[in-house]
């Protein structure tokens, strides 16, 4: 039985509701009547829905006939539709369904099911009510300047943290379902008026075309849109902060949410943004330029400083000075493996020692990182096992991919890492270009929703520019991003201009002045 039609009877209507979902049990029947004379069903799962509300604003509705219609005897069932949707029922979430399967729909999501003997359809009341953590700091993005919200597994808390923050009619959410069993509730933001209108038609198009049999977590969907499935890099961007999300909307871009995940997905992506983070622009830009800088030199610090150790030490050690290569040889005199050997055993121990670190509990892990770089750094040393600048340079690459802000981009670099000291074990410096030059026609190569990676570096724009390796004044930015195609390009007013001319109202001397006048 799928169709209203076959379900005419009230008793043919609660035997299709029990046959779907009567034989768990957290699921609830309660029989009753309607007026205190139309015979009546309710349904929902006990687990998932606000008992007390279910009480007050259901139950006690609907049996006692609303005071204006004292004086009525009887209501036909066209009648009695209105009456309990406009006058009994205390709530605005509550509608009629004619469709049996959303009947089931409304249960499985929360909701409760009222059906009564002689109404076409069934009535599906909001009565979601599920236990959520607190809105807290965000744990995977660190806070030092700006609010501390992050989001949380419900997607209308999630929502209303970005309303909050983004009070305009202009801002859109379109919904769907994703799912053949989870049926997660899937949203999509943007802003009308800035964003691209074919960037927006294209989400929906990757997201409508995915059918699979649940969506637990927005990475899900993050690895059926991207463009490009085969390589390390990361086209889209995730986030749990709010006001990430709203800097990101601003711009032109797309916001994606899923209903259980704390993490929004921003598309499309280029790779600056995962060197760039939200503190940028609440310091001043001379600051903000400088931290950039650092965080720039750290990235390729991460990537390129293990291979240029193994081609220099194996290839060409004329290259380091006399004294330095006295203590660098002095060091690995009684090491008996090579460089590319020694670094990649020791970066393979301090990946295992990172993964081990992350996946122990938070009082048992930072006692293990400590015991790890401490004491089996020396003890790899004393032994003979590694030599001691091979233990400094694991270090300071190991430190210098904790200074990327993405979790995401900062472990392609980590994977990059191996088959470049591969390369510089065999071919020296040349491996090493080679293996840059590979990586850069990749990085080349990729694109995000139809955007070059490498945006706004190729293709050059010079407003761009001014926000890529330093973070320029904030009146310098004026117009959103090019490469978003945006509708509404200007961001910044003509007449906002910062304070040139400083009025010292304060100025002593002038005060001493205007007082002897």
């Amino acid at each position: 039985m799928s169709t209203s039609a076959s379900l005419g009877t009230f008793e043919d209507k609660i035997a299709y509701i029990e046959g779907k979902c009567g034989d768990n049990g957290d699921f609830s029947a309660r029989r009753f009547q309607v007026f205190g004379r139309y015979p009546a069903a309710l349904f929902g799962f006990s687990n998932m829905i606000n008992p007390e509300m279910l009480n007050t604003n259901v139950l006690r509705p609907l049996m006692y006939r609303p005071l204006q219609l004292d004086d009525v005897d009887d209501l036909p069932p066209e009648r009695l539709r209105d009456v309990l949707i406009n006058d009994s029922l205390f709530f605005s979430q509550a509608k009629i369904e004619e469709a049996p399967d959303r009947w089931i729909s409304g249960l499985v999501h929360g909701q409760s099911v009222v059906v009564i003997d002689g109404l076409e359809g069934a009535i599906v009341v909001e009565t979601r009510h599920i236990e959520k953590r607190g809105i807290e700091q965000p744990l995977t993005e660190q806070v030092i300047r700006g609010p501390r919200e992050g989001f949380i597994e419900m997607l209308g808390t999630n929502l209303s943290l970005i309303r909050y923050r983004l009070q305009t009619p202009e801002f859109r959410v379109h919904t769907m379902e994703i799912g053949r069993r989870t049926h997660s509730s899937v949203a999509i933001c943007h802003i009308d008026g800035i964003t691209n209108p074919e960037l927006v038609n294209e989400v929906k198009r990757r997201l409508s075309k995915i059918d699979v049999d649940g969506v637990l977590d927005s990475g899900y969907l993050e690895q059926y849109i991207e463009d490009n499935h085969i390589t390390p890099f990361p086209q889209v961007q995730y986030t749990e902060r709010p006001d990430k999300v709203v800097a990101n909307l601003l711009e032109g871009r797309v916001a994606i949410l899923v209903d259980g995940s704390p993490l929004a997905l921003i598309v499309p992506t280029v790779f600056s943004q995962f060197y760039q983070t939200v503190e940028d622009y609440t310091e001043r830009f001379l600051l903000m330029s400088a931290i950039r800088m650092a965080r720039l030199v750290a990235l390729m610090f991460s990537l390129v400083f293990p291979s240029l150790y193994v081609s220099i030490i194996s290839f060409n050690p004329e290259l380091i000075p006399t004294e330095f290569a006295v203590a660098v040889a002095g060091g690995r005199a009684g090491v008996p493996f090579p460089a590319v050997v020694e670094v990649l055993i020791m970066e393979i121990s301090m990946e295992v020692l990172r993964e081990a670190t992350i996946r122990l509990p938070q009082q048992v892990g930072g006692a293990l990182s400590i015991v790890g770089v401490l004491v089996i750094g020396q003890a790899a040393v004393s032994a003979g096992f590694a030599s001691p600048i091979t233990v400094v340079i694991i270090a300071l690459t190991t430190i210098g991919s904790f200074a990327t802000p993405a979790y995401n981009a900062a472990l392609a670099l980590r994977l990059l890492r191996f088959p470049l000291v591969i390369m510089a074990g065999i071919f020296g410096l040349y491996g090493v270009m080679i293996g840059l030059i590979l990586i850069a026609n990749h990085m080349l190569s990729l694109k995000s929703f139809g955007i070059p990676y490498l945006s706004p570096l190729i293709p050059g724009n010079f407003q761009g520019l001014k926000d890529l390796l330093i973070r320029g004044p904030l009146w310098w930015m004026k117009k959103r991003p090019a490469f978003l195609q945006t509708i509404d390009r200007d961001r910044l007013g003509s007449n906002t201009p910062p304070e040139r001319e400083a009025r010292n109202v304060l100025d002593p001397q002038k005060i001493k002045n205007k007082q002897e006048r």
